[in-house]
C-alpha cells in the first residue's frame, strides 16, 4: 500500500503525463491525498485556500506587469532597440549580435516575460542579422540565450510567483535579480566576442564606423524604454513606490509611449487586454493548485518526511545545491518554468534554507534554472517562440544555443560560490 508520498508521486506522474492542465491536476492530488490519509472536510479546505490565494495582495502587480508587456509589444520599441544600439555595437567582435543581448536586456527591465522578450527583440533583430549575413547559428542562439533575461531582470513576472509562494520580499528579490541579470549579460556578450574572434566567418566585414554625433542621436530611439525602466524600477528602487504604484506607473508609461509613437490602436490594446487574461488565468490556476498542494503535503508532514531523506544522504550545501540544479534541468525538459517552481518549492526551500542559503539567494538560483529550461528540449518555451520566427526545428535552435545554457550553468556556480553577488544589493538597500 502506498504511503502519503508514493501516492504523491505516483499521482504526479500520471496525471502530467496524461496532459492534464498542471493546476486541476495538482489540486486533484492534494484531495485525493488528504481524503485518503486524513479524516477532515476538504472541500472546505480547498475553498478556502483558493480564495485566499487568489485574493493575495502581492498577486494585484502580476496583471499590470504583464499588461505593460503586452502593450510595449504593440509599439516600435523593437524597432527602436536595433536603432539605437546598432552604432554602439558594430564595432565590437561580434558586431551587431550583441544587439540581441543588449536589447533584451533593456526590454526585459519592462516586461518581465522570457517568451515577450524573446519575440518583440528577436522579430527586428534576426532578420537584420542574418541579411547582412552573420552566422545563423550564433544570431539564433544569442537570442534564445539573451531573451531568457526576461526571468532574470526585474520586473520579472517568476519572481513576483516565487516571491507569493515562499512568502518572501517580492521588493527584495527585484533588487537581488538586477545585478545576476546584468551579469548574465556580460557573460554572454563576452562569449559572443570570443567566439567571434576564434572563427571570424561567423560575422561579415566590420561595418564602417558611426560618428559620435550620429552615434548619440540614434540613442534617441532609446530614449522611450529609458524612460519608462527610469519611471519604474527607479522609483521602486528610490522607495517612491510600492511594487503595485510601480506596475501601475508601469502600464500608464506603456500607454503613453504607445500613444506617443502612434502605434497603439483600439484592436491593439483589446489584444494586449485580452492577453493579459489569458496568461493571468494561466498563473492563477497554477498557483491556486499549487499553493493548495503544497498546504495539503504539509498537513500530511511530506516536506519533513522529504527533508530528512535528503539529510540522510549527508550531501554538502553545495553539494544539495548540484543536485537541485540536475533535478531542475530535468524537469525543464516535461514542464514549463512556472509550474517546475510552485509544484517543488515547498520541499525545495526548506532544503536550501536548512542548508544554509538564504531565501532570496534561492530565489535566483531557482530563476536561472528555470531560464535554461526555457532552451531545453522539448518544452523550452523559447525554442517555439524562435521557432515561430525561423521556422527552423527546436532540437537546432536547441544545439545553437547550448553554449548559452552552459553560460548560465557556469553562472550558478559562481553564485553559490559567492552568494555576495545576490544579496549585497538588497542588504545595503535595506540597509
Amino acid at each position: 500500500m502506498f504511503g502519503p508520498l508514493g501516492l504523491v508521486l505516483t499521482l504526479l506522474v500520471v496525471l502530467l503525463a496524461g496532459a492534464v492542465w498542471v493546476g486541476p491536476a495538482l489540486m486533484a492530488i492534494g484531495v485525493i491525498a488528504l481524503e485518503t490519509f486524513r479524516d477532515m472536510r476538504v472541500d472546505r479546505f480547498l475553498a478556502g485556500d483558493i480564495w485566499s490565494s487568489a485574493t493575495a495582495v502581492e498577486l494585484i502587480t502580476l496583471p499590470l506587469f504583464i499588461l505593460m508587456g503586452e502593450i510595449l509589444y504593440h509599439t516600435r520599441l523593437s524597432e527602436n532597440l536595433f536603432r539605437g544600439l546598432a552604432p554602439w555595437t558594430r564595432r565590437l567582435p561580434g558586431g551587431l549580435t550583441h544587439v540581441n543581448v543588449m536589447g533584451c536586456t533593456l526590454f526585459a527591465a519592462v516586461s518581465g516575460s522570457s517568451a515577450a522578450t524573446t519575440a518583440t527583440v528577436g522579430r527586428i533583430t534576426l532578420k537584420e542579422l542574418l541579411a547582412r549575413g552573420y552566422d545563423k547559428r550564433l544570431a539564433v542562439g544569442s537570442l534564445a540565450g539573451a531573451g531568457t533575461l526576461g526571468f532574470l531582470i526585474p520586473p520579472s513576472i517568476p519572481l513576483i510567483v516565487y516571491g507569493v509562494v515562499a512568502d518572501v520580499s517580492i521588493l527584495d528579490l527585484f533588487i537581488a535579480g538586477l545585478v545576476p541579470g546584468l551579469g548574465l549579460a556580460a557573460m554572454f556578450m563576452g562569449w559572443i566576442a570570443l567566439r567571434a574572434m576564434l572563427t571570424p566567418g561567423l560575422t561579415p566585414a566590420a561595418e564602417p564606423p558611426v560618428g559620435l554625433a550620429a552615434a548619440l542621436k540614434a540613442l534617441l530611439n532609446l530614449l522611450p524604454i529609458l524612460l519608462l525602466i527610469a519611471f519604474v524600477i527607479g522609483s521602486l528602487y528610490l522607495g517612491f513606490a510600492s511594487i503595485t504604484e510601480a506596475a501601475a506607473m508601469g502600464v500608464l508609461g506603456a500607454l503613453a509611449v504607445g500613444v506617443g509613437q502612434r502605434t497603439l490602436t483600439f484592436r491593439g490594446l483589446w489584444q494586449a487586454l485580452l492577453g493579459t487574461v489569458r496568461t493571468c488565468s494561466m498563473i492563477g490556476l497554477i498557483l491556486a493548485g499549487a499553493l493548495f498542494l503544497s498546504k495539503a503535503m504539509a498537513r500530511l508532514g511530506l516536506p519533513a518526511e522529504i527533508a530528512s531523506a535528503v539529510a540522510a544522504w549527508g550531501l554538502s550545501p553545495f553539494g544539495l545545491i548540484l543536485v537541485l540544479l540536475l533535478f531542475y534541468l530535468l524537469l525543464g525538459t516535461v514542464l514549463d518554468g512556472l509550474s517546475a517552481i510552485v509544484m517543488t518549492l515547498p520541499v525545495t526551500l526548506p532544503l536550501a534554507v536548512g542548508a544554509g542559503f538564504d531565501p532570496v539567494w534561492f530565489g535566483i538560483f531557482l530563476i536561472v534554472t528555470i531560464e535554461m529550461a526555457q532552451i531545453t528540449p522539448p518544452v523550452g518555451f523559447n525554442l517555439f517562440v524562435i521557432q515561430g520566427l525561423t521556422g527552423d526545428g527546436i532540437f537546432r535552435i536547441a544545439a545553437w544555443a547550448a553554449p548559452f545554457c552552459a553560460i548560465m550553468m557556469l553562472f550558478t556556480v559562481v553564485i553559490t560560490l559567492f552568494p555576495e553577488i545576490v544579496l549585497f544589493l538588497p542588504a545595503s538597500m535595506r540597509g
